[in-house]
């Protein structure tokens, strides 16, 4: 007869099951794990970016909208950068005063250098001065917001709305301060390689140590430069760290390294007691950029023979009545985004061509039309140009030119 196993003798047999279950799990925290590559993160949102291209090379969840805490900082700043004098004069207000943890600790009535407190909010992260300059740069707070959301889509950031100019957890409309790990991404490569202070944007964000006091010269303060990151990867060039109860630790950051310019941007990565879990995502996001990507040309691939092929044009005046005349093509790069030489691609990615070109014209032509342009395609995404453009001015057959060809016809039967 077989012994009938009562309850409490199953969980005393499936405890020591269970107990090593959870020692797992408490052992070691749950890491996201991404598909393809086989990238083992903290971050609930990661995007690794080529910020010369503005192409995604890494994704996981990167266009998930979260909060992004004082990574906002970095629109801050180069939306003050291109709209203000650094050496203004700020006056700030009770309101710039009452700002939260982190803070410089300014009071109502005091006057700064604005260039001043730019490094204030960068290196120590301060969310009064960000108020201060928000405030002295767009008139208020809000006017200033529409300057960094009128600024995110100009970059070409799709889901970013920007309510506050130091990235405090807030909310209006329906909507939350907040960004995707792609947009974040966006504004850093913009911020390092496009905008035309991206020097003066280097030299802040990269400062270790700056001191300065306020116009009275009664008050002096140091800040200290607390992105890790700059001393962590040979040459690493910017960024910026942020934390809220709701968006978590948050970090965005730049690198230059062989032809190679990088950007991570990292959202939710970790919560008290984590903070460094963004330098281990960042490493591993950099390396992965530095180990499988190279900088490849698009002289790889030949433009097509039949794109400068020249195509037939009716109704063109030729040599004779009823010749076939056909126009010259050459090829021209745009320019802009487009105009690129080539792209950071991985050994395994191909380069394809597409050519779009018409079969024929009616004249009249002119020098210059754009009949066609050849493609490059990485991934189904193009990003590079050419346009195909005639070489040569072909005009209309007309009344005048008819009789001018039978005139010379008549006098050469004459002779």
């Amino acid at each position: 007869m077989k012994k009938r196993i009562t309850i409490p003798e199953v969980v005393k047999m499936l405890l020591p099951v269970f107990m090593v279950v959870v020692f797992c799990l408490t052992r070691h925290p749950v890491r996201v794990l991404a598909d393809e590559p086989n990238l083992k993160l903290y971050a609930k949102a990661a995007v690794l970016m080529d910020a010369d291209s503005g192409r995604v090379l890494y994704d996981l969840c990167g266009d998930e909208q979260l909060p992004m805490a004082s990574t906002t900082k970095i629109m801050t700043l180069i939306v003050t950068l291109e709209n203000a004098d650094p050496e203004d004069t700020v006056m700030v207000s009770s309101y710039a005063a009452s700002m939260p943890q982190v803070h410089l600790g300014i009071r109502s009535g005091e006057q700064y250098r604005l260039k001043d407190l730019m490094y204030s909010l960068m290196l120590e992260s301060h969310n009064d001065s960000a108020v201060a300059i928000a405030e002295h740069v767009g008139g208020s707070v809000e006017h200033f917001a529409e300057l960094m959301n009128r600024k995110a889509a100009e970059i070409g950031c799709r889901n970013t709305y920007y309510i506050t100019p130091n990235g405090l957890d807030a909310a209006e409309d329906g909507r939350i301060h907040s960004t995707t790990a792609r947009d974040l991404a966006l504004v850093m490569s913009y911020c390092i390689t496009k905008s035309p202070q991206k020097d003066t944007f280097l030299e802040i964000t990269r400062t270790p140590d700056y001191s300065f006091t306020d116009l009275s010269g009664k008050r002096s303060f140091s800040c200290t430069n607390h992105n890790a990151f700059l001393n962590m990867m040979t040459g690493a060039l910017s960024g910026k760290t942020g934390f809220t109860g709701k968006a978590g630790y948050c970090y965005v950051g730049a690198l230059r390294q062989n032809e190679k310019t990088l950007v991570v941007a990292l959202l939710a990565c970790g919560w008290p007691n984590h903070k460094t879990y963004k330098w281990s995502d960042t490493r591993t996001l950099m390396e992965y950029g530095l180990d499988n990507y190279s900088y490849r040309s698009f002289d790889e691939v030949a433009i097509p023979r039949e794109a400068t092929e020249a195509i037939p044009v009716k109704n063109a005046q030729g040599n004779e009545i009823g010749e076939d005349v056909y126009v010259k093509i050459r090829a021209v790069t745009q320019e802009g985004d487009l105009a690129r030489d080539g792209l950071l691609m991985r050994d395994d990615e191909k380069i394809t061509v597409t050519l779009h070109k018409v079969k024929s014209l009616t004249a009249p032509v002119p020098k210059g039309l754009e009949i066609g342009t050849v493609s490059y395609l990485t991934d189904n995404e193009e990003w590079k140009r050419v346009s195909l453009v005639t070489d040569e001015e072909i005009k209309r057959i007309d009344m005048g030119w008819c009789i001018r060809r039978v005139l010379e016809r008549w006098f050469v039967k004459s002779e």
